[in-house]
């Protein structure tokens, strides 16, 4: 869509507010409600829009360890674009458009990710991606569950009823303003249904072109916060909210067409799959160790990887197989799939997607062989370890030649900052676990 089209459909539509939005490093929506008239300025010639996003962690404290952005460099403006093609009407606010701006530096996720896809354009591929996500929904708001120290929530629904018709029925309503605002939003979901545990749900998001897949995903879990709180409900995606509790995924459907979009390249008549398809999961496992921080990128996914949780604990893949990594779908000349499953519904789907493509790529590019599918429990047996903490993961990939090779010095030295950032804030917190254990006793 142009600029000139844009003025046309917003006079059509009445549009008198716009959501100018930039996803940052965590994966949160920073944006502010910019008037049309200013919009179509930045639209034409572009606009700045303050690096901190860069430079600051989900709880907006600032990072002391990158170069990028900080203090040293005074915070300034970094040149923005907006992206004409992200448009979409707000089905939830009135009159309201939301358009995303991308920024051209390395760090930037969309822009790595947008790069990622240029890379299996240039190779003769087009990338299909998809993403499901599991979240829970709780009958509070973010003051209530913030007084209650996110202890004693109530959830949506009592009990632990995955793919319950009556669970999902006895919210119809709520759910039926999901499924019909995000079709509006162009966020369409295939599959809306409970999964096991109070108030815990799973969407499957309608596969796209990488970078738009992306841009769904990020959006539909920015949007289903929005809509939840409409109606007096939280969300989270938090990879493990409740030790007792199953974990939330953020498993990512892939496979890679011929450039056109008409034939899915993952298929071989005759065959589980194609070659391209075996070397595309051969370099996923490879990688998969020295990538783990893009892909669990925060301290609680890894309370999720541990075993009998539906959560892999090593690299490894098998057909059909959940207890894996990786699962291969054979499907049919249109179904023939890979679903990264060691991801989690807390990860950037910009980075996770860079992550999953990038390494899948690499192992097109070497034709490197995976080792033999797991049958059975992947849990059992001496398959090879994934690192176990966010410190160890951002080590692994820190120290990557391949990973800095194929994502670029800037984006590796800044994103596994962050991680390490990320890591001493941890470390320096008192958690109630320790004073339920310590505080009387010791």
């Amino acid at each position: 869509m142009t600029i000139e089209q844009l003025k046309q459909v917003f006079h059509e539509r009445g549009i008198r507010h716009v959501k100018l939005g930039v996803f940052d490093l965590d994966g949160v929506l920073r944006g502010k409600y910019v008037s049309p008239e200013k919009f179509f300025s930045a639209a034409e010639s572009g606009l700045g829009f303050c690096d901190v996003i860069f430079g600051w962690d989900s709880s907006d404290a600032l990072y002391d360890n990158v170069k990028v952005t900080g203090w040293h460099t005074g915070y300034p403006d970094a040149a923005a674009r907006v992206d004409p093609t992200t448009f979409r009407v707000v089905p939830w606010e009135r009159d309201t458009a939301l358009l995303l701006a991308g920024y051209g530096c390395a760090v930037a996720p969309r822009t790595l990710l947008r790069h990622v896809e240029e890379k299996a354009r240039t190779m003769g591929y087009r990338a299909y991606f998809s993403a499901e996500y599991e979240f829970f929904f709780f009958r509070e708001t973010a003051q209530s569950a913030r007084e209650k120290n996110y202890r004693n929530m109530t959830p949506l629904s009592p009990g632990m009823f995955g793919y319950s018709a009556l669970r999902a029925s006895t919210n119809a309503e709520f759910l039926h303003q999901i499924l019909d605002s995000l079709r509006e939003y162009d966020v369409e979901l295939e599959g809306l249904h409970t999964e096991t545990g109070p108030g815990v749900y799973e969407a499957a998001i309608r596969y796209a072109p990488v970078l738009k897949a992306a841009d769904k995903a990020a959006l539909f879990k920015t949007a289903i916060k929005e809509i939840a709180a409409r109606n007096g409900l939280i969300v989270t995606f938090m990879a493990k909210w409740n030790a007792s509790l199953p974990g939330c995924s953020g498993h990512l459907h892939q496979s890679l067409w011929d450039t056109e979009g008409h034939r899915n390249l993952f298929h071989e008549e005759g065959k589980d799959m194609s070659a391209l398809m075996r070397h595309y999961i051969g370099g996923q496992i490879a990688l998969m160790p020295e990538v783990m921080a893009m892909i669990c990128p925060t301290i609680n996914s890894y309370k999720r990887t541990v075993p009998g949780t539906w959560a892999a604990i090593n690299a490894s893949w098998g057909v059909e197989n959940r207890t894996t990594a990786l699962r291969a779908i054979p499907g049919g000349a249109k179904s023939s799939r890979v679903e990264y499953r060691l991801a989690g519904a807390d990860g950037n789907p910009y980075v996770t997607m860079s992550a999953a493509l990038a390494s899948g790529l690499h192992g097109v590019e070497k034709k490197i062989e995976p080792p033999p599918p797991v049958k059975g429990n992947a849990y059992e047996g001496s398959l090879p370890a994934l690192p176990r903490t966010l410190e160890d993961s951002a080590a692994r990939m820190k120290s990557s030649a391949t990973v800095r090779a194929l994502l670029g010095d800037a984006f590796v030295d800044h994103f596994t900052a962050t991680r390490e950032w990320e890591v001493r804030q941890a470390q320096a917190a008192v958690t109630s676990w320790e004073l339920e254990r310590y505080f009387e006793i010791i």
